[in-house]
C-alpha cells in the first residue's frame, strides 16, 4: 500500500520547483502498458500544460485537487474557450471528469498545487491529431505569453 501523506506531496513539489518543466509526476501505476493509469502531478504557476485533447473513447480524465489551486479551461476545435472551472477549496470545486476528445489544459494558481489523475492507460504519446494546433508548443517563445492569457481567465 502506498500512503499519499503532506509529506509526499512535499517532496513532490520541491521536485517540480526544481524541473524544468516547473511540474513533477508520480505514477502510482505500475507501469506505462498498464491499462488504468493513476497519479499525482505537482504543478507550479509557470508550468506550460498545451492544451491537447484525447480520441479514444477510453480516456476520459479525471483530476482532483490535493492543495492548491488549478484553473482548468476546455477549449472548442478552433480554440475558442467553451468552459472553466477553478478548483479551490474556497470555490467548493474540487475535481472534474474531462470527457475524451474534448480540448483541455490545466494551469497553476498557486505554488505547491497537486492534484490526482485517472485516466485509461497504456500510455501513447499525443498523436498531431490530438495536440491543439492553435497553441504554441512547450518550447516555443509565445507559450509563456499563451500561459499567462490562459491564467487571467481565473
Amino acid at each position: 500500500m502506498r500512503v499519499i501523506s503532506f509529506e509526499l506531496l512535499n517532496n513532490l513539489t520541491v521536485q517540480a520547483e526544481v524541473a524544468p518543466r516547473r511540474r513533477r509526476n508520480l505514477n502510482l501505476h505500475p507501469g506505462d502498458d498498464c491499462r488504468c493509469h493513476r497519479l499525482l502531478n505537482a504543478i507550479e504557476p509557470d508550468s506550460y500544460i498545451r492544451p491537447h485533447r484525447h480520441l479514444d473513447d477510453e480516456k476520459d480524465e479525471a483530476f482532483i485537487l490535493l492543495r492548491g489551486r488549478l484553473g482548468i479551461v476546455l477549449f472548442a476545435a478552433d480554440g475558442q474557450v467553451t468552459e472553466t472551472v477553478l478548483l479551490a477549496p474556497d470555490t467548493g470545486n474540487l475535481g472534474v471528469d474531462i470527457p475524451h476528445g474534448v480540448y483541455h489544459s490545466a494551469v497553476s494558481l498557486a505554488s505547491g498545487t497537486v492534484f490526482f489523475e485517472a485516466k485509461a492507460g497504456p500510455y501513447l504519446p499525443l498523436s498531431q491529431a490530438e495536440q491543439a494546433p492553435w497553441a504554441p508548443e512547450d518550447a516555443a517563445p509565445q507559450a509563456a505569453w499563451y500561459l499567462n492569457q490562459l491564467r487571467q481567465l481565473f
